[in-house]
């Protein structure tokens, strides 16, 4: 015999249903277009590894120190690589391997355990496990529990840089996206396949997290090494977000960076490029992004590089073991209908 509560529990189900998806076809509010009037400012920068995040950041983080603006740069990369042109090729110690060491020792970390500072601006780095020994993801997370017991959210910067990797999927790295940790993101790409994917992935995030009530939106698109060609202005104006500078390909920039040297100097030649930027990641409003599908991506190359002349060809049985497919009859026992 049935019991009573089962006869209403599939009336309550279906109601439950019902007003999840009234609450799911409600769109968001769009994303904040005016001044941002938080006085820190938050800014979460993406990109594929090994992109120029890093020059990006410290020589963006050295001129807006030269002009008056108090900066904490954190790296959130577990090669632990942000500050190392900030600080001359010099390692930092990091957050992760700071704490553990502390904590054998039954000491307490403090502030100048972990962070340093160049000429105005402050710096850190978050750090991470080796390959195979743990999940960098973790770590991030991990890494911004002991910020956060170190006072993160009373300290009175005016900007905030997060040097996040763009091509590592895991949820420590969607962090400031996801738990709305920043008010803005900036991604940097070129204007190569795959620096543009991981820059549409990360619009995507983005736009995944405003559909579920999240404030974050982007700023803009940095383009490293531009050589001309016009991919990533297409990428970033189908996506919707203004260019905020293009640094080209220069031997001149090469050779500095190589030998860790900040060109981010107000009298250095390229110093009213960086000038330009940090202005224009100052002003920038958080936009929200539209993402490209893999197609209308792969559209911004011409067919020869990207394939996409090629026809998907199934594999059958044969190809797979290497020999003719013999279909053999099945061993089910199959009764007459009565």
């Amino acid at each position: 015999m049935s019991k009573p509560q089962d006869h209403q529990a599939a009336p309550v189900h279906f109601m439950q249903k019902e007003r999840l998806r009234a609450e799911a076809a409600i769109d968001p509010d769009p994303a904040p277009t005016g001044e941002v009037t938080k006085e820190t400012q938050i800014i979460a920068i993406y990109g594929k590894g090994g992109i120029g995040k890093s020059f990006t950041l410290a020589n963006l983080s050295y001129m807006m120190a030269q002009q008056g603006k108090k900066v904490l740069l954190i790296g959130c990369d577990p090669k632990s690589d942000t500050t190392s042109l900030l600080f001359g090729g010099k390692a930092c110690p990091t957050i992760i391997e700071t704490s553990s060491k502390k904590k054998l020792a039954g000491e307490p970390v403090s502030i100048g355990d972990v962070c340093f500072k160049r000429d105005g601006v402050y710096a850190m780095e978050l750090g991470g496990p080796e390959v195979g020994r743990g999940c960098g993801g973790r770590g991030i997370i991990h890494g911004f529990e002991l910020l956060e017991k170190l006072g993160f959210h009373e300290w009175g910067f005016d900007y905030v840089l997060l040097d996040f990797l763009g091509d590592v999927v895991c949820g420590g790295f969607g962090l400031p996206i996801a738990r709305d940790m920043c008010q803005k993101v900036i991604v940097v790409g070129s204007n190569d396949l795959q620096s543009l994917y991981v820059a549409n992935n990360v619009c995507s995030a983005v736009e995944y997290f405003r559909k579920l009530g999240g404030n974050v939106g982007v700023a803009g698109m940095v383009i490293n090494k531009d050589d001309g060609t016009g991919e990533a202005q297409a990428f970033a104006q189908h996506a919707g977000i203004p260019v905020l500078s293009a640094i080209p390909a220069n031997e001149d920039i090469r050779r500095k960076s190589a030998s860790y040297e900040i060109i981010g100097r107000p009298e250095s030649q390229w110093g009213a490029l960086f000038a330009e930027l940090a202005q224009n990641v100052a002003d920038a409003p958080p936009v929200r992004p539209k993402p490209m599908s893999q197609d209308e991506l792969l559209g911004l190359f011409s067919a020869e590089h990207t394939g996409r002349d090629v026809v998907l060809e199934p594999a059958t049985v044969a190809d797979m073991v290497g020999k003719s497919e013999t279909i053999k009859k099945t061993l089910e026992v199959v009764y007459d209908e009565v």
